[in-house]
């Protein structure tokens, strides 16, 4: 899976000042234009960003042949001098599970958010007002798309997961908050991603879940369950 992925796309850690830019370009375009989530007019420099990207580890999906921007998403960090400091989730859903929490380090603690992909991206029309791609079928860019590429297509959602593992793996983060559509939860558990609920459904950006997922545990069930994504997610066993 890695390896086919990788012969079309390319998944780019964005640290330089210009690619932090492209990265809020295609969320503003997803976001402002393609989901109607936000207001245009909120972001007159066509950017969409937050007080959280200061201290998020932001990826880009590259499709190759084109140069364009296919998907991103950012590891939210704990605030080391203030690990108390809420994360987006805790901002905007209600945590009713705890006990749960309770028993995490904040330290170790990150959440994935801003996770998308360009509609040019995703496989089918019904998928056109989600942020994810999920579902089986025929790509409808022909045009666009090789078919070699058409069949990495189905990849994109998993890349931008190998990102946040991989950014979990090197800022020692242990537990991973994320809030999740309802297909997009069952179609991770049927997989293998075993997020746990930890709140009400709710109506952030569409209908989410707030869940949370024990990194280990994740890569854990993977190996288990699927050895090819196991390999994708981990780089070939890399993290």
């Amino acid at each position: 899976m890695i390896d086919a992925f990788n012969q079309y796309f390319e998944m780019v850690p964005a640290i330089s000042k210009e690619l932090k830019n492209e990265v809020y370009k295609l969320r503003y375009q997803v976001y402002c234009f393609e989901m109607g989530v936000f207001s245009p007019d909120d972001y007159p420099d066509k950017m969409e960003y937050d007080e959280f990207d200061q201290h998020s580890v932001h990826y880009l999906i590259r499709h190759r042949s084109s140069g364009d921007y296919a998907a991103t998403t950012r590891l939210v960090l704990p605030n080391v001098t203030f690990p108390e400091e809420l994360f987006p989730i805790e901002v905007n859903c209600e945590i009713d599970n705890t006990a749960l929490m309770q028993q995490i380090n904040r330290a170790n603690l990150a959440e994935a958010s801003r996770f998308c992909i360009s509609k040019a991206f995703k496989r089918r029309k019904n998928e056109s007002n989600t942020l994810v791609a999920i579902n089986e079928g025929v790509c409808e860019n022909r045009e666009y798309f090789s078919l070699l590429e058409r069949r990495a297509l189905p990849h994109m959602s998993f890349a931008l997961i190998t990102c946040l593992i991989k950014s979990c793996y090197e800022h020692n983060i242990e537990y991973l908050f994320g809030t999740l559509e309802p297909a997009w939860f069952r179609f991770l558990s049927s997989a293998g991603v075993h997020f746990i609920k930890i709140g009400p459904l709710l109506d952030y950006h569409g209908e989410r879940w707030p869940c949370i997922i024990k990194i280990e545990e994740l890569v854990e069930n993977i190996a288990n369950e699927n050895q090819q994504l196991w390999g994708m997610l981990t780089e070939k066993g890399n993290y």
